[in-house]
């Protein structure tokens, strides 16, 4: 159970800088994952809560005249944080200053993402290595825009390197409003356990507010996630997967001290198909590619499934997947 003092501290606002937000549940930000489309289901059941766009690469926007699709936000689905990833400062603060104009409430910096093509290029998790450049983002695109700034990161390189501490007061002495923090190491990716025992350590440290990630996969891992951190919220990653009700779900809880009913199966696979629809109005042929891997998310727990998301790997139109899951809802039907 909470405690008394953190029960009252997660029933009131988020505040990240001079934005205040009416939900201390938020939706990490997935790349190939939460776009509009995704984002649109998980609010549908967490309307309060901080959405996040795919990681946009700043250098990518130097000479564009037209902004790619990622950094797309309906003017409706706010708060939204647009979050950014390079190593240069400069192209970061110009980055941020045309998120503001696309409509973002709050400027988010990646500085966890461990993928190689990300870490070599100076991004990502290679920044806790590069503490004073880390630092420099941050002051740059702070004396950049108007709005909050926020770091997502993780504990450290490898089990030899973690540093979090140190790195996450100077995000903060920076100018930073907000750090989420995943409570694993570059080197982990993601296996093993969430160390939050370390996001607890950083809370102690730090004045901003501390949001935890890592291993949220349900209503209780978020509570027992929260009573181990003393963090000021939880971030929901892979959790959502297939599953964009998880949001919705720990918010309520935590708002009302009630657990909302789990979706059925057949409500899955109905929340799947539209997912489906929406994707392939969204994006075209590319979207039915894109909700394979989406599909192959909602197709489990059930008879069939196994059979279901091998059949879904080779869907070329929506008519196909609709028809796929329509056969699954009868099967389960009868």
């Amino acid at each position: 159970m909470l405690s008394p003092e953190l029960k009252i501290k997660l029933s009131t606002p988020l505040k990240i800088g001079s934005v205040e937000v009416n939900s201390r549940v938020l939706q990490s930000p997935l790349s190939g994952v939460t776009d509009l489309v995704f984002r649109r289901l998980v609010r549908r059941y967490a309307p309060d809560s901080m959405m996040y766009t795919e990681m946009v690469h700043a250098s990518g926007l130097a000479h564009v005249k037209e902004l790619p699709k990622v950094m797309e936000v309906d003017i409706n689905e706010r708060p939204i944080s647009i979050q950014l990833f390079d190593c240069r400062p400069d192209f970061l603060a110009q980055a941020a200053q045309k998120a503001v104009k696309e409509g973002a409430d709050t400027i988010d910096i990646n500085m966890g993402c461990p993928v190689n093509k990300v870490t070599r290029k100076g991004g990502g998790s290679s920044l806790l290595r590069q503490p004073e450049i880390a630092q420099s983002i941050v002051r740059e695109i702070v004396n950049a825009v108007d709005i909050p700034v926020t770091v997502k990161t993780r504990i450290g390189w490898d089990d030899g390197e973690i540093t979090i501490l140190d790195f996450a007061k100077r995000i903060q002495d920076a100018g930073a409003q907000m750090i989420t923090i995943h409570g694993r190491t570059r080197a982990q990716g993601y296996n093993g356990n969430a160390r939050w025992e370390w996001i607890a350590r950083v809370k102690k440290v730090l004045d901003i507010p501390v949001i935890a990630n890592g291993d949220i996969f349900s209503v209780e891992s978020a509570i027992k996630c929260l009573e181990i951190t003393g963090a000021d919220g939880v971030m929901c990653s892979r959790g959502t997967l297939g599953y964009p009700f998880l949001v919705g779900e720990i918010d309520y809880f935590l708002k009302t001290g009630k657990k909302l009913a789990s979706p059925t199966t057949i409500e899955l696979l109905e929340c799947a198909k539209e997912h489906l629809k929406a994707l392939w109005e969204y994006k075209g042929n590319r979207g039915i590619y894109q909700a394979r891997k989406h599909m192959a998310w909602y197709a489990k727990g059930f008879n069939g499934a196994a059979e279901l998301r091998q059949q879904f790997n080779t869907v070329e139109t929506v008519l196909q997947g609709e028809e796929l899951i329509d056969r699954a809802i009868e099967n389960i039907i009868n």
